[in-house]
């Protein structure tokens, strides 16, 4: 079997968020499960493809409406990926150091086109073509209606939704951007009188997947205006919750952390990594560490730490350590928290890769009152870390952590109000000075499986299927 995923991100090449995690380790676990998976992805330009060479592997131009763009698609000469990695090389439109802008209708249209006509160039077509989000929602569309690919038109084709809050809208003036289609099946694009690429894909893929089953329930009632088309399309939709990459976060290996750990030795491990994030950011070892990393928008549920901070701070003898970055509002109330908390909270705006590793490694406590978290993998790292969760009861959080009260492994609160999150911060809080009780959890949760192993075999079973 021959699976080819599209995405916008992958990691390590290029990572905004989760996205990427999955996309970078799926395939990896596939592959070891006999499927010969392949990622498609932009050539952006940064760090990891100014450090790495590459082959062209088929060279040609896109009709983007009047203009003639030319590509090439390129694959790395030596691939440390475990998986095969492809990259399109658009450069007037795909060559920057950023993966999303404000519009980025042409770029990936231009993407998926390039894609496109790539495959179909090919002596042997894939079994399984794979798209992750709205930036590829367009490609099930154009195999069965467009007009240059109905060579893929029998091939099965999935659309795996990471989050249905982007759908892509564009307008009717850039219609011509997309390559000739059967006009009779323009409505398939359409969605309260815009085009939606990730409506279109929802209504032309062969079998839609969240990231999450509890996800799956909650788009039929709330899916940014998509309620009604999963509802109608519920038959072809299903929810496998992600897994996590257990070679790349695994506390016992892990070379970002200033001591590694396990099992036998987790106490000593986690006093150690907590020590080198409380000097570096003056904060008490002694207090319990809550730590909350990732974007800071309103739908992490960012827009409250201010008040959420202030107060748990006040009721509770503990410490608070943010890495993230996300709408310049949020960030600069963030900021303007650190001097008068001083010695109680820090914060590091900004997104490093090895810091969020020691903050899962040193945390006792990792914060997620997300809005919507289609299936959340924070939650899986800091379990895997011995870091126990702190979660909104939403989406994948819903199917990973259970309350401690109910013979589960976090605290989860039902309700997203900063007096519910105080008061399971508070709830926690006591829960530490819990030793023996603290301890035991602890080793529990790092035992827990949330490898990518089980789900790998959930999508190759879908695929086969599809196939049958």
């Amino acid at each position: 079997m021959n699976v080819i995923h599209i995405s916008a991100e992958c990691y390590p090449v290029a990572k905004v968020g989760g996205l990427a995690d999955v996309v970078g380790a799926l395939p990896i676990y596939q592959n070891k499960l006999g499927v010969s998976s392949t990622v498609i992805m932009p050539f952006y330009d940064n760090v990891f493809t100014q450090t790495h060479q590459f082959t062209t592997l088929y060279r040609g131009s896109l009709s983007i409406g009047s203009k003639k763009i030319p590509f090439s698609i390129v694959s790395l000469k030596k691939s440390e990926l475990n998986f095969d990695l492809v990259l399109v090389d658009i450069p007037a439109l795909l060559h920057t150091p950023y993966v999303y802008s404000a519009d980025d209708t042409e770029r990936f249209i231009a993407f998926q086109t390039a894609t496109l006509d790539y495959i179909i160039s090919q002596q042997e077509l894939p079994t399984i073509i794979h798209c992750h989000d709205h930036h590829t929602g367009l490609i099930p569309f154009l195999m069965s209606h467009g007009k240059n690919y109905t060579a893929l038109k029998e091939i099965p084709s999935i659309l795996t939704i990471h989050n249905a809050q982007y759908q892509g809208w564009f307008d009717y003036e850039h219609l011509p951007l997309i390559p000739d289609f059967d006009r009779a099946k323009i409505g398939l694009l359409d969605w309260n009188s815009t085009i939606n690429p990730l409506a279109a894909a929802i209504k032309t893929a062969w079998q839609v997947v969240t990231v999450s089953p509890s996800y799956m329930a909650e788009l039929q009632v709330n899916a940014n205006g998509l309620e009604t088309l999963l509802q109608h399309e519920k038959q072809k939709c299903t929810g496998i919750l992600n897994g996590i990459d257990t070679t790349v976060w695994n506390p016992a290996t892990d070379q970002f952390l200033p001591k590694t750990f396990g099992i036998n030795n987790v106490q000593s491990g986690k006093k150690a990594n907590k020590k080198w994030l409380c000097k570096r950011y003056q904060l008490d070892p002694k207090k319990p560490l809550f730590v909350f990393i990732g974007r800071l928008v309103r739908e992490k549920g960012a827009d409250l730490f201010n008040d959420v901070f202030t107060q748990a701070l006040t009721e509770n003898d503990i410490a608070i350590l943010l890495l993230g970055s996300g709408q310049s509002d949020i960030e600069d109330r963030i900021k303007e928290l650190i001097t008068p908390l001083k010695g109680t909270f820090n914060a590091h705006i900004g997104y490093d890769e090895q810091l969020s590793h020691v903050m899962y490694a040193g945390a006792d406590f990792l914060l997620m009152p997300s809005r919507v978290e289609p299936c959340g993998l924070n939650q899986m790292y800091a379990l895997r870390y011995g870091t126990v969760p702190v979660v909104h009861q939403i989406g994948g959080l819903k199917d990973t952590v259970i309350d401690i009260s109910k013979n589960g492994v976090g605290f989860v609160h039902q309700q997203l109000t900063v007096s519910a999150i105080c008061k399971t911060i508070s709830r926690a809080t006591k829960f530490y000075s819990e030793t023996d009780k603290f301890k035991k959890n602890r080793i529990l949760i790092m035992q827990i499986d949330h490898s990518w192993d089980s789900s790998a075999a959930s999508y190759i079973s879908l695929y086969n299927s599809l196939i049958h």
